[in-house]
C-alpha cells in the first residue's frame, strides 16, 4: 500500500463517491477505484460496498481499518510538520469538530487569531451534534473537538463554564420569579433540545427528585424558542446557545446554579501533532479559565 492509496481511500469515504473523491484529488474515477481495489486485494478483504440506494458503505472491517489509516496519515503529517519547523516554517492541517453554540461563541475569535498568528496552518471545521463530534474524535476524522464534560474517552483541556438557564414565555407564572429551581419545573411541559442536552437535564431532575415531563424533543434551538413563544412549554438551555430571543420570551437562572463545562478534546495530547499543540496553546491563552 502506498500513501497515495491510503489518502484516496480516506477521501473516498469522506466524499461518499468515487467521482467526487477523484475531483477533490485531481484524479480520474477509474484511478480512484483502482487505488481502493489495490488496497482490498493486498489486504484480502472488502472495505467498501457499493449500494445503489445508500451509496458507498464501509464494511465492518473497513470501519475498523480506516481509524488506523487516518492515524498513519496523521503520522505522515507530523513528520512533515517536524521538518517544516526545522526549516523555520509552520505547516499542516488541523481538523476541528464543534457543536453549533460552541462554534458561534468560540470559533470566530479562535480562527481569526490563529490565522493571523499561523497563516500557513490550515483549519478545517466540522460542525455537528455533540454525539457527532465525539464519533469524529473516536474515528479520527477530526484532530480536536469542542465537547461537553465529562468525556472519559478523550484527554480534555478545560475551556469554559456555561450556565444553564430556564427559557419561558413572559406570561408564564414562573416569570415573576428572579430564579427558578428544578422543583419549580416539576410536571411543567418541557421542550428538550436534542444533541447532548437530554442526559444532563434528566440528571438534574433525578438529583432534585422532581418529575420530568418531556412534551417535545427538537433538533433546532430556534424551533424550541418559537414553540415557547407559542406557549407550548419551557426549555432549559445554556446561555451560550441564546444569542437572541424572540419577543415575549425571557430567561431565568436556575437556582442553585447549574453549569456545564466545555473543553477541548483530543485522543492523546502526547501524540497530537505540533500544529494541534500550537492550536491548544493559543486557545488556552484566549480563553484561560
Amino acid at each position: 500500500m502506498t500513501i497515495t492509496q491510503l489518502q484516496v481511500f480516506v477521501k473516498t469515504v469522506e466524499m461518499g463517491s468515487f467521482t467526487k473523491a477523484g475531483q477533490a484529488l485531481n484524479m480520474t474515477q477509474p484511478a480512484v477505484s483502482h487505488a481502493i481495489s489495490s488496497i482490498e486485494a493486498e489486504l484480502g478483504v472488502t472495505l467498501i460496498i457499493r449500494d445503489r440506494r445508500k451509496g458507498l458503505i464501509l464494511t465492518d472491517v473497513g470501519k475498523r481499518i480506516i481509524v488506523h489509516i487516518r492515524e498513519i496519515l496523521k503520522g505522515i503529517e507530523k513528520i512533515e510538520q517536524e521538518v517544516a519547523v526545522e526549516k523555520g516554517l509552520e505547516l499542516g492541517t488541523i481538523r476541528i469538530g464543534s457543536f453549533p453554540s460552541a462554534s458561534a461563541h468560540f470559533l470566530p475569535k479562535i480562527i481569526s487569531t490563529f490565522q493571523r498568528k499561523y497563516p500557513k496552518l490550515e483549519l478545517v471545521l466540522y460542525e455537528g451534534t455533540l454525539e457527532e463530534v465525539n464519533e469524529w474524535l473516536l474515528s479520527r476524522v477530526i484532530d480536536i473537538g469542542i465537547v461537553i464534560l465529562p468525556n472519559k474517552e478523550m484527554e480534555i483541556i478545560p475551556l469554559a463554564k456555561d450556565r444553564m438557564v430556564v427559557v419561558l414565555r413572559d406570561d408564564h407564572p414562573l416569570h415573576n420569579k428572579s430564579s427558578v429551581s428544578i422543583k419549580d419545573l416539576e410536571n411543567e411541559p418541557l421542550i428538550i433540545f436534542k444533541g447532548g442536552y437530554e442526559s444532563p437535564i434528566i440528571d438534574m431532575f433525578h438529583h432534585a427528585k422532581a418529575k420530568l415531563r418531556i412534551e417535545f424533543a427538537v433538533s433546532n434551538i430556534s424551533t424550541s424558542l418559537n414553540m415557547i413563544q407559542e406557549g407550548l412549554g419551557l426549555t432549559i438551555l445554556s446561555k451560550l446557545s441564546l444569542s437572541s430571543l424572540p419577543p415575549n420570551v425571557q430567561v431565568r437562572d436556575l437556582e442553585p446554579p447549574v453549569w456545564r463545562e466545555i473543553g477541548l478534546a483530543v485522543p492523546s495530547l502526547k501524540e497530537s501533532s505540533l500544529a494541534v499543540q500550537l492550536f491548544i496553546q493559543m486557545v488556552q491563552e484566549l480563553f484561560y479559565l
